[in-house]
């Protein structure tokens, strides 16, 4: 917005302070997400925005909090815009705070466009549909929970589990299928600061960086901070991929410490709570963050978003996984038994989901076998989990051939298929062969999810008779 065309009005009269918010009185024009500067009597000057509004006060909440902002002598300024914050491919390679600022010691980004961090709504009519598959590198998602472009797909985790350590691999490892490379907008969310380190460190040392660009917000800044850095972020991102062509994966960690960050706001403008004391737009306002993913027709671009949450006491009926489940498209879900058995990733298929995993797999994306792998794998893997419990309690010994069987599939499916080193990057290709490794311990006869040209093509036993044939009338000619 031109300057010339902003009508800054300014006030001395704020009649409370509470939290992190300041009510001011005597003003009628304020609007929702106005922004607005605090210059206290030292001279020093804040920002702020318009959380609400009515004939007479408004409510501002100061992002950098109200410690030392006393109510006389501070003069409260409305500047007729919403917060906007300057983008810039330049971005890439760098660090900044939960406000967009740089803090890695590199110059100011000079170039570039201002955009509202309230991002600007895809016409529902533009939406492309999401399906281009997307590989990660990590087997328990590419071949049974896999990711397309223009997804919104969460990790559930818990406190403690290592979805930190996987998401940074996901960001290093993200490519699409034409070998294109994601840029990674990377914003970390309210978090203390080993992981803070954590995070700049692993960037910096696998060179993955000079794709990236980090939002790191810290755990001891100002509540209100974390409700702006994941709409930055998103607001960077959407420039990379529909105006500049990149394909841009978000990952956002964590969002609930966003969800209480939204909470203590809320309690401090004393609204009624909804469920456990969240607000009752919680809901909406997550789905203003997730919804700013997608393709759009038109635009090479894409957004794909990975967002993580703690989920509190393991509970994934809490509100926070709950309302995030509504919107987003499936969820990947970490398992603390997996993690204390050793296991990396410790993700639980069986209560994994992509919903539109279909879409971004078959001839000409993955392979023509892999969704039949991925319902077997589901189908056999959930069989053993079920013998497992049978097995505690009659006995290894009083099943079946068969039942026995299932057993070691589920070990050799959760130590050799689950289980894969922090810098191991797999291909689709060898996760769908690896799989037929761990299947080949069945019998045929129960590999009933897969067509039997596919079994014919893919079994190892086949394959191996096929290399041995091959290989005696390679000898023979010679």
């Amino acid at each position: 917005m031109a300057a010339e065309a902003r009508v800054v009005r300014e006030y001395e009269s704020i009649r409370e302070i509470r939290g992190p918010l300041v009510i001011v009185e005597g003003i009628s024009d304020a609007a929702y997400d106005e922004i607005v500067e605090v210059e206290l009597p030292t001279g020093e000057k804040r920002k702020g925005r318009v959380l609400e509004t009515a004939r007479g006060y408004a409510v501002v909440q100061v992002f950098e909090g109200t410690t030392g902002i006393a109510a006389v002598g501070t003069k409260v300024r409305f500047l007729a815009r919403t917060l906007e914050v300057k983008v810039s491919d330049e971005m890439l390679g760098r660090v900044f705070n939960g406000l967009g600022e740089p803090i890695d010691g590199g110059p100011p980004i000079t170039s570039g466009v201002w955009r509202d961090i309230n991002g600007d709504p895809l016409n529902p009519a533009a939406r492309a549909y999401p399906e281009d598959f997307i590989q990660t590198g990590i087997s328990a998602i590419d071949g049974m929970n896999t990711m397309v472009r223009g997804q919104k797909l969460p990790i559930f985790s818990g406190a403690g589990l290592p979805h930190n350590k996987l998401a940074v691999q996901i960001a290093r490892q993200a490519t699409v299928r034409t070998g294109e490379e994601f840029a990674v907008v990377f914003a970390a969310i309210g978090v203390m600061h080993d992981d803070a380190l954590f995070f700049k460190k692993f960037f910096e040392e696998t060179g993955a960086i000079k794709r990236a660009a980090l939002f790191i917000n810290l755990a001891d800044e100002p509540a209100s901070v974390r409700l702006i850095t994941p709409r930055i972020a998103l607001t960077l991102a959407e420039h990379l991929a529909f105006d500049l062509g990149m394909h841009v994966l978000v990952i956002l960690t964590d969002m609930t410490n966003y969800a209480e960050a939204l909470r203590e706001i809320s309690a401090a403008r004393e609204e009624v709570p909804g469920r456990q004391g969240y607000p009752g737009y919680m809901y909406s306002d997550l789905a203003s963050i997730y919804e700013r993913a997608g393709r759009a027709h038109g635009k090479k671009g894409s957004i794909t978003q990975m967002p993580i949450l703690t989920m509190p006491n393991d509970d994934i009926t809490h509100p926070i996984p709950d309302l995030t489940g509504y919107i987003t498209e499936g969820q990947i879900v970490l398992s603390r038994e997996l993690h204390n058995r050793g296991i990396y990733p410790p993700i639980n298929v069986l209560m994994s989901l992509s919903r539109l995993m279909k879409e971004g797999i078959g001839p000409g994306k993955t392979r023509e076998d892999h969704a039949n792998v991925s319902d077997q794998l589901y189908a056999a893997y959930s069989r053993a989990v079920e013998l497992r419990s049978l097995a505690a309690i009659v006995g290894e010994e009083s099943l079946s051939e068969v039942d026995r069987k299932y057993l070691r599939f589920g070990e050799a499916f959760e130590q050799r298929f689950l289980k894969q080193g922090f810098y191991e990057n797999r291909s689709i290709e060898e996760t769908l062969d690896l799989a037929w490794e761990i299947l080949a311990i069945l019998p045929e006869s129960e590999l009933y999810r897969i067509k039997d040209e596919y079994i014919k093509k893919y079994h190892p036993k086949y394959r191996r008779r096929r290399q041995q044939q091959e290989a005696k009338a390679a000898a023979t000619a010679s």
